[in-house]
């Protein structure tokens, strides 16, 4: 049994015919956590859709029209580089929906996730790089509005950096978004996020992590977030199609044991979600996937036998 709550639904996984996203990836997640004694059934909870109010509080009012109308161009179809459908739409609204829900359960239980997420390429009048809209974006302007958080970082460990979070929230003190990624690669350009951390070319394990521990020190030292978000990219993997990063499946369970632990120690809750994955074996990028659930699972227990409020 996990020791806090996981937003998942079968409606996750999108259909986009041959391609390099592998939309199957949330139910093989899903049925690794349960086949191997990790989770059981009532852990996991159903996201709900969210409402265009909620989109709208990101995206602008003609992105969202279009998107619900399909009156895309082509050039904005080909920016997204996912084939359009009205499901496809149906998926990323659900997909904020279940990015909202996870972080209302992770301020009430101190931890929680969306098995889905992390679309941080969208920008407020379009999408792209496989993101339609921003679900992590909606998810902060949605409890700032209702005035459960008014502070919040972003954590970004994706090999690509997250265009989209710099540029919706670029600007704004009370955002601090953290991108470490691999430099030479997509997006270009890159806006500038609060603190980017630009990899070179077939960084390995070590250098990674003594550098993401840098960050998130650097991070803390002068912002004080109510709420942490982690976009748990499975790409920075050697075997990436995608990515040109060198970490092992093992140094990214360590990465995710730095993030979670960090917020652990300070007392935050925090919200993760899945990002990227695009390994050649599907069954490495749910290996990797599952293990940042195993990863905020043991963070959690580790900091509520520190406080002797449970766990083990």
């Amino acid at each position: 049994m996990l020791p806090f709550p996981v937003v998942y639904s079968d409606d996750y996984e999108l259909i986009l015919g041959d391609h390099v996203f592998p939309a199957l990836k949330y139910r093989l997640i899903y049925q690794r956590l349960l086949a191997e004694g990790a989770a059981e059934p009532s852990d996991f909870v159903a996201p709900r859709e969210a409402c265009d109010e909620d989109i709208l509080l990101v995206h602008t009012a003609e992105w969202v029209r279009k998107l619900r109308a399909g009156t895309l161009s082509h050039w904005e179809v080909a920016r997204l580089e996912v084939p359009y459908s009205a499901e496809l739409v149906r998926g990323f609204w659900l997909s904020a929906g279940g990015s909202i829900q996870a972080s209302r359960l992770a301020l009430e239980r101190g931890a929680a996730m969306n098995l889905c997420g992390g679309f941080h390429h969208a920008h407020p009048d379009h999408g792209e790089g496989f993101c339609v809209v921003h679900d992590v974006a909606v998810a902060v302007r949605r409890l700032q509005k209702d005035g459960v958080i008014r502070r919040a970082l972003i954590v970004d460990t994706d090999v690509h950096q997250g265009n989209g979070t710099a540029a919706i929230f670029g600007g704004d003190p009370e955002v601090f978004t953290l991108s470490i990624h691999q430099q030479n690669n997509y997006p270009v350009p890159k806006p500038p996020s609060t603190l980017d951390v630009n990899l070179a070319d077939g960084v390995e394990d070590a250098e990674y992590l003594e550098l993401l521990g840098e960050a998130l020190r650097r991070a803390y030292s002068s912002f004080q977030p109510h709420l942490v978000f982690h976009l748990a990219g499975a790409d920075p993997y050697k075997e990436d199609q995608l990515g040109g990063l060198r970490l092992t499946i093992e140094g990214l369970r360590r990465r995710d044991d730095m993030v979670f632990g960090m917020a652990a120690e300070r007392g935050l809750p925090v919200m993760a979600t899945l990002a990227g994955g695009y390994a050649r074996r599907v069954a490495d990028t749910v290996v990797i996937h599952a293990n940042t659930v195993l990863s905020l699972r043991d963070a959690v227990l580790a900091a509520k036998t520190r406080t002797g409020s449970g766990g083990g």
